[in-house]
């Protein structure tokens, strides 16, 4: 029987979710910015990888471990 940890699937789902919101909050205000295109990309790759980390601590805190 594996015991799942609860706080490692909610930080990641948040993170998850705050990452999305990033992106999307970032999109809006690119068109304003003097290199729309470096500054998605920037936000593109930091959006990636907090999500990525949040649906890797999700992933590993539903698993569990064994009790």
């Amino acid at each position: 029987m594996r015991r799942k940890n609860w706080r490692l699937v909610i930080v990641g789902l948040i993170l998850v979710v705050l990452a999305g919101g990033f992106l999307l909050f970032m999109m809006s205000i690119a068109g304003r910015s003097n290199d729309p295109v470096a500054l998605m990309r920037t936000v593109g790759q930091v959006s990636g990888v907090v999500g990525a980390l949040g649906l890797v601590m999700a992933t590993v805190g539903f698993i569990g471990r064994k009790t």
